[in-house]
């Protein structure tokens, strides 16, 4: 479990294939390395959970398998590329964004970048699927980034992002036609289901 609230932006230090799947390397940023991490520890990368599988003082490696690369923007990343760093939540830890399973539903593309001021309104191009899940005013993870929908329309939704976030996050970075990861509200998802078993 996370909280959507971003520790750092690493750097992929490598990607490596192997018979459809993919050894991603990672150099966390300096503040993560105190604390470091360990072999079996959870981590979000741009939103996506996976699992470290070695690690070094400058390096941590995870392995992506075919359904994560089909459902997340990871296989698109080359080395180089920033990418948002979370480790899961411990038990005693405290909960500021909202919870964020790092289950990926879908990818969705920076559609329009509005700046106003020093905030910036992004919206993304989304799938239906994806936007019966949300509600405006409701939670949605952005590239692991536990954000408020502005607005949500058919196949668009907006976030209003601050400073702080296009300072410390990979968003800051994203252009028009860019490919996010986007995780909704678990809330959405299981009342959906509900409602769906009802009418059955």
């Amino acid at each position: 479990m996370f909280t959507g609230l971003v520790e750092g932006r690493g750097v992929v230090a490598a990607m490596t294939p192997d018979d459809g799947t993919v050894e991603l390397a990672i150099s966390p940023p300096p503040s993560m390395l105190p604390a470091g991490a360990a072999i079996g520890d959870s981590v979000a990368i741009d939103g996506c959970c996976l699992t470290v599988v070695s690690c070094a003082d400058d390096c941590w490696a995870f392995q992506a398998g075919e359904e994560t690369l089909s459902k997340t923007s990871l296989g698109r990343l080359s080395v180089g590329d920033a990418v948002n760093l979370e480790r899961s939540l411990p038990v005693n830890g405290r909960l500021g964004g909202h919870f964020v399973q790092g289950h990926v539903d879908g990818t969705g593309v920076v559609d329009e970048a509005v700046q106003d001021g020093e905030w910036t309104t992004m919206w993304f191009r989304i799938p239906e699927s994806l936007s019966r899940l949300m509600v405006p005013k409701g939670s949605v993870a952005i590239d692991g980034v536990s954000l408020t929908l502005v607005n949500v329309e058919p196949e668009r939704c907006s976030v209003a992002l601050i400073p702080h976030t296009l300072e410390l996050t990979t968003l800051g970075l994203r252009r028009v036609g860019d490919a996010v990861n986007i995780e909704t509200d678990i809330l959405g998802k299981y009342t959906i289901k509900f409602l769906e078993d009802a009418r059955a």
